[in-house]
Parts: structure tokens; sequence; C-alpha cells
């Protein structure tokens, strides 16, 4: 997320932004992870990229074809490094997740992401998947729809070969 304001040719500061955040929270910006001992209040004064800790899901939390995708994108704003490689592993998932669903408001959903995904705003897509999780959620549980959910019995090394390096920057929390 940046604290910047939207427009057709690009992103533009509008103003300060204050996060406040509990001790030992992690938060990501421009690819570096940062932690606090104690609680803290940060404030952005320019254009970042970052993501809360409670935006982040782990390899093991990748359970359906949205939550992959997820992942995928949540690298390339985490590691804007390998953003180039990891934006073609994107693409293949996407094709592939979006034919595996008959559902308009997930094909809907996957347009409008791809769509900010060549924007490069990673947060607002990852917002958007967040969104589309409780209807995949009820897709699976009640018709089977989604062909890719088979996936979700696959390890997330497995359905995600490219993503193993990504997996040591995302190790778990501790409990």
């Amino acid at each position: 997320m940046t604290p910047t304001q939207e427009t057709t040719k690009g992103t533009v500061m509008k103003k300060a932004m204050s996060l406040s955040l509990r001790a030992n929270e992690k938060i990501y910006i421009n690819g570096a992870i940062l932690k606090f001992p104690h609680k803290v209040t940060l404030e952005i004064l320019n254009d970042a990229t970052f993501l809360l800790e409670t935006h982040v899901i782990q390899p093991e939390q990748t359970t359906t074809p949205l939550r992959q995708i997820y992942f995928v994108i949540q690298t390339m704003l985490m590691d804007p490094g390998s953003a180039g490689m990891t934006r073609l592993l994107f693409e293949r998932m996407l094709a592939s997740t979006a034919s595996s669903f008959e559902d308009a408001e997930v094909l809907g959903g996957l347009n409008h992401i791809d769509k900010l995904i060549g924007e490069d705003r990673y947060y607002e897509a990852l917002k958007q998947l967040r969104g589309l999780f409780s209807v995949e959620a009820g897709i699976l549980a009640s018709s089977g729809q989604a062909l890719g959910a088979k996936l979700s019995n696959m390890p997330p090394e497995m359905a995600m070969p490219a993503m193993r390096s990504a997996s040591t920057v995302l190790a778990p929390r501790a409990a």
C-alpha cells in the first residue's frame, strides 16, 4: 500500500501516513522487513510500498487457488527485486485459475486484479483478492466448481516450485 493518490499517469504523493504497530509486529517496507521490540507509531512521509504482518500469508496457508495467487502477488510486493520473474508466475497462475472458475464474481475480480498488477498496484490487488476468499470458500464447499481446488491437497512447494526461495523470506511467525 502506498500513501498516495492513484491517477491514470501513476501515483502522486497525497499526505503522510501514520501506522501504529504492536510490540514485535512486522512491517514490510520496500522489500525490507522491520520489527520493533516496543509499540511504535511510524510516519511514512514519502511514497513507499508496505505490507502489514496481518496481511501476510505463509506458504502453508496457500491451500486454494486464490490464496496461491495472493502469495505470488505478496512476494512481488515484498521482494521487488524478483517481481519480474514472479510476475511471469502470476500470469501463468492467473490464466490457469481463471479457466477453472465459472463464477462471474470471481472471474470479474481476477480480471480487475490482472489490471491492478499491470499498473504495479500490488496492495490493491491483494485487497481485492482478500475480498474473494469467502466467495471461493463458498464455491469450493458447495459445488466443487473450481477444478484448481485439487491443489489444496498439494504442498505449496509442489504447487509453486518457483516460490521456494520466497518461503525463506516468509518464515512462520513465532507464537
